[in-house]
């Protein structure tokens, strides 16, 4: 019997595989998000407020697909074989890359060039969310599901760290190159996924009509408040909170370190996160779960103010990595108890529903940012959404009391009785 899921074969290369992907993405990612930026302020002319709506919009354009097309992921994952889903929404992502790469190198870049690309990868990335997020209890037993999240937390946070750092630095050296290493990187994920063992979804049960399956992923979330309130926790936070839009306006125009800064930006928060999935999954949290994480997103509000208002560099990675590591306690909590308290058969469908609540934290706040950062300037707009964090941490205590009553990660006896049956030979 394994004592850790890096004994599990099949976990050691699903871990390689996001490691991989997520290295991949984060670094394409930073380096879209600076052409955006400086397309529009060199080649258009914009001012900062202007180019900083551009930013908005970027993140808009990825999130209209991953709104649409949410339901569809949520069903797609627990209908067909989860891990061909997520090498086919790979090979997606590895053609924008490439065809970023190639529209880099041939200097033909522009704003609806680079808009048309984000949506591709918004395309891409509402797949691969489900199916990867749903493989990962069927490879791994329950009882090392916490340590499980946390070891492919770090996965994530660690190509978190090492992705925008190496766009960067990719970047500086050449711009199409980031795009390069991003189409390999792909390829390798896509790779290590295929030798997995087959993650066939269990028998949908309920109303056979593929749409009313995926609107009973809606349903299911909408009638467990604990879920419900979890999950809409990230979103209103972050959605209202988060500063990664900004960061190109900062490197460029506010702390004026170019990419080589702003690949270190996007990469601070990941580091604070990287430390504290690695210590998650050294020690996992056992006792008061739930008040853990409401704590936790209002030290990320807090620390995002401290962000908006530093305009030392040195000052400023140090504020983003302590924002990282407050994020990461509440993404590890979240993350454990929607997966525990979600049966086999329906995770593929509330995984979705998480996502889009992820996606639309990050992209849609994206658009907030942009559109705040209009009227009140970068600076003001950071500021006034860690105060709205603080805010809403506060508020969903209150809303959703259930979240403060969660003392630990074990599944309520419904969801357990549910797995056991589904375990249960015929």
């Amino acid at each position: 019997m394994p004592t850790s899921p890096l004994q599990i074969r099949d976990f050691q290369l699903y871990w390689c595989a996001r490691f991989a992907a997520v290295l991949a993405t984060m670094g394409m990612v930073v380096i879209i998000g600076y052409q955006v930026y400086d397309v529009a302020r060199a080649d258009y002319g914009m001012s900062i407020r202007e180019a900083s709506l551009m930013l908005g919009l970027l993140g808009a354009f990825q999130f209209v697909p991953l709104a649409l097309l949410t339901p569809v992921a949520g069903w797609t994952a627990d209908r067909f074989e989860r891990r061909t889903v997520a090498r086919i929404a790979n090979a997606i992502d590895m053609s924008v890359a490439l065809g970023l790469g190639l529209a880099t190198h041939l200097d033909l870049l522009t704003l609806p060039l680079l808009f048309t690309f984000a949506a591709m990868h918004g395309v891409a990335r509402v797949f691969v969310g489900p199916a990867m997020s749903a493989i990962t209890p069927n490879i791994v037993p329950p009882a090392l599901l916490p340590k499980g999240i946390a070891l492919s937390s770090i996965a994530w946070q660690s190509a978190s760290v090492a992705g925008p750092a190496l766009g960067g630095f990719l970047y500086a050296a050449d711009p199409a190159l980031p795009y390069w290493t991003a189409t390999g990187l792909m390829l390798v994920a896509i790779l290590c996924l295929t030798p997995v063992k087959r993650v066939v979804p269990p028998p949908i049960e309920g109303h056979p009509h593929p749409i009313r399956q995926m609107v009973d992923g809606l349903t299911y979330v909408r009638r467990h408040r604990f879920l419900l309130g979890a999950i809409t926790l990230d979103l209103f936070a972050v959605l209202l909170g988060g500063a990664t839009a900004m960061l190109p306006v900062f490197a460029r125009d506010i702390l004026h370190v170019g990419t080589e800064g702003l690949g270190l930006m996007r990469g601070a928060p990941a580091i604070g996160a990287a430390l504290v999935a690695g210590w998650f999954a050294w020690s996992p949290l056992k006792n008061n779960v739930g008040i853990k994480m409401l704590w936790s997103v209002a030290a990320f509000g807090l620390l995002t103010i401290l962000f908006g208002i530093s305009k030392n560099f040195g000052l400023s990675l140090l504020v983003l990595a302590f924002l990282g590591a407050a994020d990461m306690l509440s993404v590890y909590v979240r993350s454990s108890l929607v997966q525990l308290h979600t049966p086999d058969q329906m995770r593929g469908r509330v995984s979705a529903v998480s996502g889009l609540a992820i996606s639309a934290s990050n992209e849609l706040g994206e658009l907030q940012s942009g559109l705040a950062a209009a009227l009140l300037g970068p600076v003001g707009a950071v500021v006034a959404g860690g105060g709205a964090a603080v805010i809403i941490a506060g508020a969903w205590s209150y809303l959703f009391p259930e979240l403060k009553r969660a003392k630990t990660f074990d599944p309520p006896q419904d969801v357990l009785a549910n797995t056991l049956m589904q375990e249960k030979p015929a």
